[in-house]
């Protein structure tokens, strides 16, 4: 199967702008990201899915020196983006993973992935955000190609645009679903934050990325676990986001997903 891992990612954002072109130990945060990913057996076809916008030319820059697949596409439409990649890149099988997630554990990719190769034709959408239970920044998504296709003619709010996915798990009536949970049993989903949209999650990611990468570039979750649990401190640095996402702004629209799973930073921390 023609698989094909799409890495969503623009120079925008608007809490840590240009935050995946911020360096880690000699290379921009979106290199150290795709780095790992590569490191996954199933990943199949990576392409990094910039916009067009004028201000995003370094990525596709940055992309060809690298040996990075590139696409750009629509700026807002993530949805629209993914689906051009994908058709531009032949996909049977399309594979979602955000650029926010530097430490992702590439063993984590392929279970999400295996699960969906392992039953062919059983399920559309695959993930393991639904519900979530590792810790936040280890986020895949895995679809057929002809489900995404429903996706991207169906959608119409904006939120499912501007996400990629929520139409997917918004509507398990049209689509045979499937979750993976982490095979501990335990749910770190709201209390360890690996993700980046602040300056303290840079620097709780660089900080990792300094204690373990020389020593051991492809570590992994439980390299991460074990560091934290020998150095606490380290993940006091971006503590207080924890439980920090998206969903917060879009409850009252999200059927599938409780005040449970988000929340919003301290009162006295600006967004």
């Amino acid at each position: 199967m023609q698989i094909v891992t799409v890495v969503q990612a623009r120079t925008s954002s608007s809490r840590l702008p240009r935050k995946i072109l911020k360096p880690v130990l000699g290379k921009t945060l979106l290199y150290r990201m795709i780095e790992r990913v590569r490191q996954s057996d199933l990943a199949g076809r990576i392409v990094v899915a910039t916009t067009t916008d004028d201000d995003d030319d370094v990525i596709q820059i940055l992309c060809k020196q690298d040996g990075i697949h590139c696409f750009r596409g629509e700026r807002d439409d993530c949805l629209d983006r993914h689906y051009q990649t994908a058709l531009f890149f032949n996909a049977e099988a399309v594979v979602k993973i955000p650029s926010d997630c530097p430490l992702i554990d590439p063993q984590i990719i392929d279970k999400t992935i295996s699960c969906f190769l392992e039953t062919p034709g059983e399920y559309d959408f695959v993930s393991n955000l639904h519900p979530p239970s590792y810790p936040d920044g280890n986020d895949v998504e895995v679809m057929r190609m002809d489900a995404l296709e429903r996706a991207w003619n169906e959608a119409k709010r904006p939120f499912e645009r501007e996400h990629t996915t929520p139409y997917f798990w918004e509507n398990p009536d049209k689509f045979s679903i499937a979750n993976v949970s982490w095979e501990t049993g335990l749910d770190y989903s709201m209390t360890h934050r690996w993700t980046i949209d602040y300056q303290d999650d840079f620097d709780f990611i660089n900080t990792v990325y300094e204690k373990l990468y020389p020593s051991n570039p492809a570590f992994g979750l439980q390299d991460i676990l074990d560091l934290l649990e020998a150095e606490p401190e380290i993940a006091d640095i971006n503590a207080k986001y924890s439980g920090v996402n998206w969903y917060r702004h879009h409850l009252d629209e999200l059927t599938t997903v409780s005040d449970e799973q988000t929340r919003s930073p301290f009162e006295d921390e600006s967004e």
